[in-house]
């Protein structure tokens, strides 16, 4: 396209087109039909999707990113089309999602004046954005589009508010295209400390790597897999982590914390040196943390130097690339092999298969999360994005599921997003390109089983894995362990038929009860070539085990429902 005067709105699109996106999700408003006039006239070159609300959307375009690794784009009007997508793009903040929002407001000359549906998102929004921008001069809007996009996903990743007044997209301007923007370099760790790491590392005799969502955005997988085989550390991960590191690796024991697995947690705990990878030590992942990992030293890498001893001192950062930390270090560690260790944590794995035996046994023939997910990890695809909401289903989704490859979990982690599941399980199936699947329940669901419209509308292949206990379960778990069995409010008893519901949105759907009964459903599910929903009884009183309590540490560790009968 040649030097041009166009429109405001046509600039919002050109701009999204020459920075490499194409899908978009949105609800149009009477203050962005500038910007949905342009998007019908490029409807060749970007595809939108309408949710059935921006809250649904923006957590579409958290899904797209998690599952693509590129910006996700969503759209909406002033008032509260904006104030909707706030805890959206709060979920991508605390995540480190790389998110554009684009909000329309009125016309310069009405701001200030509480005209119709007036807001000031980019007040609203200022503590959980990594930066946010109310453009004042149609000039200045490609710039501030495309710098908007160049933040968002530069360093540790984040979303990214442009507040556009109507004024300004039916204003006219010279648009000169430009290419893609390159994310900012991020600065290489200095060599004294990478040296100091590999001290550390060739004196420890019990090694363990942590796992965090930054090794995800970082693509460093295979970097630390040859760390762990080069000096016989095991690796557990966070839950913003999962999918980083296969499942099925010979030294991954899993997420580890307040819900981890067993094995994970306590080699954590065990090990004289803990390698720290993009990892936040948030409070669900250490417990106390005056505890943990007593004795221990530490190494923490990361490219945001805010994390560094935030929530645990540390023995050495390396702040910078984490690709290029992990090669250096990987050139000055000695290889060797740890037989103690190994027998130590081997230890660890054969008292997590106990007890997990001893929770079968003690489940007799009642359908058990455990068997949901063996069906689930036996016939997905190893293609298949995994999107959970929020609750005992989404920890339960954390322990069981197996992941072959990076970018196929989406979860809401650090703000913990009842609703998040439906929006995040279209993006990701927008952005894949394949069959996603939702693990919800029902306290969750109710928050966002209007997206149904949308998986619907665009006949999306989403298999929906509703568990139904008619209670919220996670919270009921507290008040049976912490408040002496008051359930206060967490007891839903709704008349739902969550099957008719699927029905009445053209969605086919079946109820079941049984493992066999699940295993078949399944099955037609990921033969369908549209949305499917599958509701499993489960038992009220299923527990999320084993525990951390709030504030405990790994000598207080719930792995037993016995201790509260």
């Amino acid at each position: 396209m040649d030097t041009k005067k166009i429109t405001g709105a046509q600039i919002v699109i050109e701009t999204l087109i020459e920075q490499g996106v194409t899908d978009v999700f949105g609800y149009p408003g009477g203050q962005v039909l500038n910007i949905y006039d342009e998007l019908y006239k490029a409807s060749d070159r970007i595809n939108h999707y309408l949710t059935a609300h921006e809250q649904g959307a923006s957590h579409a375009a958290d899904g797209y990113a998690r599952a693509t690794g590129k910006v996700g784009v969503v759209i909406a009007t002033s008032g509260p089309g904006a104030t909707n997508l706030v805890t959206g793009i709060a979920t991508a903040m605390l995540d480190s999602i790389p998110m554009v929002a684009i909000t329309g407001n009125v016309s310069r000359n009405l701001i200030g004046k509480d005209s119709f549906q007036e807001i000031n998102i980019t007040g609203v929004t200022l503590p959980i954005t990594k930066h946010n921008y109310f453009v004042t001069d149609v000039s200045e809007l490609a710039d501030t589009i495309r710098e908007a996009f160049k933040i968002a996903k530069s360093g540790r990743p984040g979303p990214v508010l442009v507040d556009v007044p109507k004024d300004i997209q039916a204003s006219l301007c010279e648009f000169k295209p430009q290419g893609e923007v390159e994310p900012f370099a991020i600065p290489c760790a200095d060599d004294s400390t990478i040296a100091e790491a590999v001290r550390l590392i060739n004196e420890c005799q019990k090694p363990y790597i942590y796992v965090g969502g930054g090794a995800v955005s970082a693509n460093v997988g295979s970097e630390i897999m040859e760390l762990a085989e080069k000096t016989d550390a095991y690796m557990g991960c966070t839950l913003m982590g999962l999918s980083a590191i296969p499942t099925n690796h010979q030294r991954f024991l899993g997420m580890e914390g307040m819900h981890g697995h067993f094995a994970s947690s306590v080699a954590n705990s065990n090990a004289d040196l803990v390698i720290a990878i993009g990892a936040r030590f948030s409070d669900r992942a250490t417990g106390n943390t005056s505890t943990y990992c007593k004795g221990a030293k530490i190494i923490q890498l990361d490219c945001d130097p805010s994390e560094i001893n935030k929530n645990i001192g540390v023995d050495t950062a390396l702040i910078g690339d984490l690709k290029h930390s992990l090669r250096e270090i990987l050139k000055g560690t000695v290889k060797s092999e740890k037989p103690l260790w190994d027998e130590q944590v081997q230890g660890f794995v054969k008292k997590e298969e106990e007890i997990a035996a001893r929770a079968a046994e003690m489940a007799g023939t009642r359908l058990t999360p455990a068997q949901v997910f063996d069906v689930i990890n036996e016939l997905k695809s190893p293609d298949t994005v995994v999107a959970t909401d929020v609750g005992q289903h989404q920890m339960w989704s954390a322990q069981y599921l197996k992941f072959d490859k990076v970018r196929k979990f989406a979860s809401s982690g650090g703000l913990g997003t009842m609703g998040y599941g439906m929006g995040a399980a279209l993006g990701a199936q927008v952005g894949s390109g394949t069959r996603s699947i939702l693990v919800t329940g029902d306290g969750s669901f109710g928050m966002n089983l209007n997206e149904l419209a949308t998986v619907s509308s665009y006949n999306m292949p989403v298999t929906i894995v509703l568990l139904n206990n008619g209670v919220l379960g996670m919270v009921r778990q507290w008040q049976t362990l912490f408040y002496g069995k008051r359930y206060s409010h967490t007891i839903l008893g709704r008349n739902t038929d969550f099957i008719k519901l699927a029905d009445a949105f053209g969605i086919a759907g079946e109820r079941v009860d049984t493992a066999e009964g699940f295993r078949q459903a399944f099955e037609r599910s990921l033969n369908a070539e549209a949305p499917y929903l599958i509701e499993v009884a489960i038992d009220k009183d299923e527990f999320v085990l084993p525990m951390v309590p709030p504030g405990g540490s790994m000598s207080d560790l719930i792995t037993t429902k016995e201790v509260t009968e």
